[in-house]
């Protein structure tokens, strides 16, 4: 295993234990950022764990939670860590554990690596693009040597028998979203919609679970970064409504409509 990845998934198993350290005894405290959106004590906590592993690697890291980086500055990084220390605070709130941690390595506005952890489900994801070209899925077992971690990961995607599936937000659902359904079912009549939170939609195409997430709504860098290096190890796309690839570290951190698939 790539030593940068090992770090990236240790960083990222060390968020998930601080994000269970408070969802275990969570008393329902919230605070809110300046743009409405909801700040835990498990945000704060994730966010300094991952910061303080990813250290030793003396790339540049922006966090959703960390300081506010000004573009002059961030123009300049050939790489640089992507972070959501806590991808669906909202799950977290409501306790229906679809929630994950995400880290990506980001060179030259497109993702080369990336992790996402379920904390509850104990559910790893993890893709090494340039050097592996392949995704895996580890399960149940968070700590255990690297050899031992890929040897029993599942690549992905996994292939199964169903119906066509389509993957949605649990928490943002608008007509937009409703009207490319209704074309799909044109092609797909007897397809299935499924919903999820977090970065949970992207992991499930890469999957296998799901063969479609259309994201009509706004979503930051860090909601996707991670999930979209998963997908391209899986041999899968994140593209924009016209085609091209979704990218990173534009001066507007806030992301066009996408689809993967």
């Amino acid at each position: 295993m790539n030593p940068t990845l090992r770090i990236a998934i240790d960083a990222a198993i060390e968020g998930a234990k601080e994000i269970m350290s408070v969802y275990n005894h969570f008393d329902g405290q919230v605070e809110y950022k300046e743009d409405s959106s909801p700040l835990t004590e498990a945000d704060k906590r994730s966010h300094n764990a991952i910061v303080k592993v990813l250290s030793s690697t003396n790339i540049p890291v922006l966090s959703e939670e960390g300081r506010d980086i000004a573009y002059d500055e961030r123009k300049k990084w050939d790489y640089f860590w992507l972070i959501d220390p806590l991808d669906g605070t909202k799950e977290f709130i409501k306790r229906n554990d679809e929630f994950t941690v995400n880290i990506a390595l980001i060179h030259n506005h497109l993702p080369e690596m990336g992790v996402v952890v379920l904390p509850v489900k104990k559910e790893l994801y993890f893709a090494d693009v340039p050097i592996s070209q392949a995704s895996y899925l580890s399960l149940e077992n968070l700590v255990m040597p690297p050899d031992d971690l890929l040897a029993q990961a599942v690549r992905l995607p996994v292939t199964e028998s169903r119906p066509y599936r389509i993957v949605g937000s649990r928490s943002h659902m608008n007509e937009e979203t409703e009207n490319f359904i209704s074309v799909i079912r044109k092609e797909h009549p007897d397809a299935e919609i499924i919903s999820a939170g977090s970065s949970l939609k992207i992991c499930m195409v890469a999957h296998g679970k799901a063969d479609i997430y259309p994201r009509f709504g706004p979503t930051m860098e860090w909601d996707t970064a991670a999930g979209h290096a998963i997908v391209l190890g899986a041999g899968k796309t994140i593209v924009k409504t016209d085609g091209t690839p979704l990218v990173y570290n534009k001066e507007n951190l806030l992301n066009p409509y996408f689809i993967v698939r």
